[in-house]
């Protein structure tokens, strides 16, 4: 589909070349009927026009038309394509965790792509219209140019086809002052989306955290980060103005001259009698699309210069993810997917991402229906441990056996509840028919949620409309629906009060005797619920934490 589109509009676009052939032919005839006061070719011409126009206008509007269709299409293609990249091999979160350097991802994929594909097309089409325009009309113009004749040092130089000659060095010297007054648009087009990105995302931002910036009386910090932000926005842009402004000065001067400058050339071989009013303006018309096609990098200057920025800021993106593999493939933390129901690290050493030794672990052996509790002091590496059995943290050196990750559920402290019906909240990341309205309702009742069961298909926000112990009770909910073989619990309940932690860790464990537990917390209180517990210690000397058995 796309290629037969592809084809139509190129086929639209030579029969728009074609028609302005036709036109150019038809000045001629025109002004010459006028010049010979001929009323009947005047009155044939002016038919001749109305068929042409009427042509025209069809061209013109399916033209529009079948272009924003492919388009479409292809942004659709790109968008499908990139959005797939981007999240498959946790692309995503290692480009943001790792910092690569690509700033506004969403920016880059909802924006960039769609006028990457939009000035693709249209610059493309431009430069072949162009082409295909100085292919038809050189050979006119040659032949109505005639020769030139002048002196040179003394001697006579004859000069044939001498418009041509003038076209091509008139637009050759617009073109290179085009370029040196509009060259410093693109690294400003590139900053102004990412300046715009920015701007976009924090105002979302405020939007997402209004309960916490209320109640925290934020209002004036935030209104002073968003005018910075705003400020940063406003200065890029009034400098693209200043520059496009220069360059509208020339573009639009080398436009106004161009009008009037065929005639100034003619002009000699008019008066002199060498051609007739009707070859005038056929020379000044062929002279103006020779020109045209020539000029073709002014007229489309600025365009280039942000289809320039854009493709920057998406080979950036690009860049990002091989470097996010790099890293990846760099790992010295081997991960062994086995079919054995155990989890085993041996000889494990995580580091930051500079280097320095976070956490060590000599040997860890869980078995099915096992359970573990992991505490200590906070920022020496336990959750940077549940990271590396994920998957997900490649700093470090190590081995690590476990089963596949199908079969793992890892929840964080803070949830990530999706926007949309609480059902499907519960069953994330599957679908949520998966299972029936009794099990949903015996998930929420066994977390203390029985009061939402009628809300089963509410769609919300659900992560504004509860509070941070019932997100983390619809989270540990949907692993009470879900029954994975292993379940890691990253401070999951720390938003719970002692007693209603109590509660729903009892339900959980007896709904899920033969899950295997991993669990991050603080609370002593948890330790009923664990058979073994280890407590990260820190090295005196500043070496790695360690992981010491609790007795």
């Amino acid at each position: 589909m796309a290629w037969g589109l592809l084809a139509a509009i190129v086929a639209l676009n030579l029969g728009t070349v074609a028609l302005n052939v036709w036109f150019n032919q038809w000045n001629n005839d025109f002004y010459n009927a006028l010049q010979e006061k001929n009323f009947d070719d005047f009155q044939t011409y002016l038919l001749h026009f109305a068929g042409m126009a009427a042509l025209f206008i069809a061209v013109a509007v399916y033209q529009y038309y079948l272009n924003q269709m492919l388009q479409l299409r292809w942004r659709r293609w790109l968008t499908e394509h990139w959005l797939d990249a981007w999240l498959q091999a946790k692309h995503y979160y290692q480009m943001q965790v790792f910092n690569l350097g690509t700033d506004n991802p969403d920016q880059r994929i909802a924006e960039d792509m769609r006028l990457f594909a939009a000035y693709s097309l249209n610059i493309t089409l431009g430069l072949m219209n162009a082409v295909v325009t100085l292919a038809s009309f050189l050979h006119i113009l040659w032949g109505l140019s005639g020769s030139y004749s002048l002196s040179l040092f003394g001697s006579p130089v004859e000069i044939p086809g001498y418009m041509v000659w003038a076209a091509l060095v008139y637009a050759a010297a617009g073109t290179w002052i085009t370029h040196m007054i509009g060259r410093k648009l693109v690294p400003l087009n590139f900053n102004q989306q990412r300046y715009e990105a920015d701007f976009r995302f924090d105002l979302v931002r405020v939007r997402e955290h209004a309960e916490g910036i209320a109640l925290q009386n934020g209002e004036a910090a935030e209104n002073t980060r968003l005018h910075t932000r705003f400020s940063a926005v406003f200065d890029n842009f009034l400098a693209i103005m200043r520059r496009q402004k220069q360059l509208i000065w020339f573009t639009a001067g080398y436009g106004q001259a161009a009008i009037i400058f065929p005639f100034v050339v003619a002009a000699p071989r008019y008066f002199g009698g060498a051609i007739q009013l009707g070859g005038l303006m056929q020379t000044a018309s062929a002279f103006g699309q020779v020109q045209s096609a020539f000029s073709y990098l002014i007229s489309a200057y600025t365009d280039i210069a942000e289809w320039r920025a854009v493709i920057n800021r998406l080979t950036g993106f690009r860049q990002g993810m091989e470097q996010a593999d790099l890293i990846a493939t760099q790992s010295r933390i081997a991960i062994e997917i086995t079919d054995d129901e155990r989890l085993e690290v041996q000889d494990l050493a995580l580091t930051l991402p500079n280097g320095r030794p976070l956490l060590g672990l000599d040997r860890l052996s869980l078995k099915r229906g096992d359970s573990l509790l992991l505490t200590g002091r906070s920022g020496n590496g336990k959750t940077t441990l549940l990271r590396a059995i994920a998957g997900l943290w490649p700093f470090g050196q190590g081995l690590i056996r476990r089963s596949d990750a199908g079969q793992s559920l890892f929840l964080p402290q803070q949830p990530y509840i999706p926007i949309g019906t609480l059902r499907a909240a519960l069953a994330y990341p599957h679908d949520p028919a998966t299972y029936d309205n009794a099990a949903y309702r015996e998930a929420l009742a066994a977390m203390e949620l029985g009061h939402m069961q009628d809300r089963l298909d509410e769609e919300a926000k659900w992560d504004q409309v509860l509070s941070g112990g019932e997100q983390q009770r619809v989270q540990l909910a949907g692993a009470w629906l879900m029954k994975p073989a292993w379940l890691f619990l990253d401070e999951a309940t720390s938003a719970l009060d002692d007693d209603t932690e109590h509660r729903v860790m009892k339900q959980l464990r007896a709904a899920l005797p033969h899950t295997t537990v991993v669990s991050i917390g603080h609370r002593p209180a948890l330790l009923a619920f664990h058979e073994q517990h280890l407590e990260l210690q820190p090295a005196e000397d500043g070496g790695p934490s360690q992981l010491v058995a609790v007795t």
